[in-house]
């Protein structure tokens, strides 16, 4: 099929149902702009079928493992098909908390204190909380997932040697870092140009799987972040080095905690949501850039070599 689309979603990350969700929302909206699109789930042996294909481009709509973390994206530029977001390089960086924060770190971006511990950690965790000088509330986290997974705020140690354990069973490194009270605020970066910030307030103890994805959970969406305009600037500004240092592509979300009149940056996010309760869409709306204007946009975006 000439000019053909092919939207990947699905995958075989635990955020297989919310790709699903952005996949068929991007394909709606490039077939109203009158693409040719054909949805493929990227998981078991996806990559005959897109041979088979022969798509002119590749629209990236995974999320998580797999999708998020370089993997895909060498398979297509060994293939060499356009496709959208970040290349392979940026999107491994990102994709690991540990080298994203590093890079961070050097180039003047705060992040929460931190360490990583590997499974033997009863040999290192009071070592290194002592090191860093990091007292509980404590954030315990995978280093490589998205969407809030595995994420545990753990008030004491008891607490912490229970989550722990229970993430020990399907991943090797564990973040651990301070906790970091006050505002949520999120950024979009569009290209090289920031498009906005939000506050989001959830109604849970944070901004969880369910705050993100379920309606329900009834978290409260502040566009624009109520900041004076030096400090909501700067949070712009942040979001778009962090973008610049990680080498992105396309389109980016930053999470930041705002405390104490400074920013904290908790991830660079390359593959955000773009499901109807999803930010970047909420803040490109507000910039006055349509849910289809946006897509299309990225899908122009799309290249090899990213």
């Amino acid at each position: 099929m000439k000019n053909l689309v092919v939207m990947l979603l699905g995958g075989s990350s635990g955020e297989r149902k919310i790709s699903f969700l952005t996949g068929k929302a991007c394909s709606e909206a490039l077939r109203k702009r009158g693409y040719k699109v054909k949805e493929l789930d990227a998981a078991g042996h996806f990559v005959n079928k897109l041979k088979k294909l022969k798509p002119k481009f590749v629209f990236n709509a995974l999320h998580g493992k797999y999708g998020e973390d370089g993997f895909v994206q060498s398979i297509l530029e060994a293939l060499k098909i356009p496709y959208t977001h970040s290349g392979v390089i940026s999107s491994n960086l990102a994709m690991d908390k540990e080298l994203s924060r590093h890079i961070f770190e050097k180039n003047k971006i705060k992040v929460p204190k931190y360490f990583v511990l590997h499974k033997d950690y009863k040999e290192n965790f009071k070592k290194k909380i002592k090191n860093k000088k990091i007292k509980f509330p404590i954030v315990i986290k995978p280093i490589n997932e998205g969407s809030s997974l595995g994420v545990h705020i753990c008030k004491n140690k008891i607490q912490f040697e229970k989550n722990y354990k229970k993430l020990t069973k399907n991943y090797e490194r564990i973040l651990v870092e301070e906790y970091i009270p006050g505002k949520e605020i999120q950024v979009a970066v569009m290209g090289n140009k920031p498009l906005g910030a939000i506050e989001l307030i959830p109604r849970r103890q944070f901004y969880d799987y369910k705050a993100k994805y379920s309606s329900k959970a009834k978290t409260k969406h502040i566009m624009p972040a109520p900041l004076s305009k030096k400090i909501y600037n700067k949070a712009l500004i942040l979001a778009k080095r962090a973008h610049k240092v990680l080498g992105c592509k396309g389109i980016t979300r930053s999470d930041f905690r705002f405390f104490k009149n400074k920013f904290y940056l908790l991830e660079t996010n390359t593959q955000p949501g773009m499901t109807k309760l999803s930010l970047v869409p909420e803040i490109a709306q507000y910039c006055g850039i349509s849910f289809e204007d946006l897509v299309v946009w990225m899908l122009k975006d799309a290249s090899t070599n990213r």
